[in-house]
């Protein structure tokens, strides 16, 4: 696979140039958005977060909208096969039944960056009546969800690198990170070790 440099960059013809531009902008915008995150973190809500999901009897469920609901099931998937038994539940499908699936023993994630989709917020009250944890993943401290949460976790403040800043680009870059943040500190917590791994992919070479 051949890489670009700088020669490359004036070898190529005038109409080339605003992809390569393009892709190496949307590269640097979200490592820029990254960064910021690493560098402003609540510790003190991640503890709860961590003491919350180790502490957990049962399931950790990850509910999430539209691209929320997509990065929700990549971030379910990881906890499931680094040692947190987890799975995504569909927001809707909870609100029309599925609600049946939670236990009081669970830990719910809620994934919305703006803090207000309304099939996340309308399953709040029923979580609140189970006794579960909530934890929010937004990138808005005073939305709804953040403030009725048990621990909330806070994505960097960054336009998204659509170019029109509507299309989730950043912002899921930034969830499916701080999911792996979490996926991570509970291995390291809970000492998973490769073999721990291997009993989860038996399927893997």
């Amino acid at each position: 696979m051949k890489t670009l440099d700088i020669n490359d960059y004036y070898s190529i013809s005038s109409e080339q140039k605003p992809i390569l531009e393009s892709i190496v902008e949307t590269f640097q915008h979200q490592a820029e958005a990254l960064q910021n995150m690493a560098n402003t973190i609540d510790f003190e809500e991640y503890q709860k977060a961590i003491s919350f999901i180790l502490n957990c009897k049962g399931h950790v469920i990850i509910c999430g909208m539209g691209k929320s609901g997509h990065v929700g099931k990549k971030i379910s998937a990881t906890l499931a096969s680094t040692g947190t038994p987890s799975f995504f539940l569909h927001p809707s499908e909870a609100f029309h039944g599925d609600l049946g699936m939670i236990t009081r023993d669970d830990v719910i994630i809620l994934i919305s960056n703006s803090g207000e989709t309304d099939e996340v917020l309308q399953l709040i009250p029923s979580l609140k009546s189970f006794g579960n944890k909530v934890i929010s993943i937004t990138g808005r401290a005073e939305s709804t969800m953040s403030v009725n949460s048990d621990a909330s976790l806070l994505l960097a403040d960054s336009k998204e690198s659509c170019p029109n800043n509507l299309a989730p680009t950043t912002s899921t870059t930034l969830t499916i990170a701080l999911g792996d943040a979490l996926a991570v500190a509970l291995m390291k917590a809970r000492q998973f070790q490769p073999n721990d791994f291997a009993r989860f992919h038996p399927g893997a070479h």
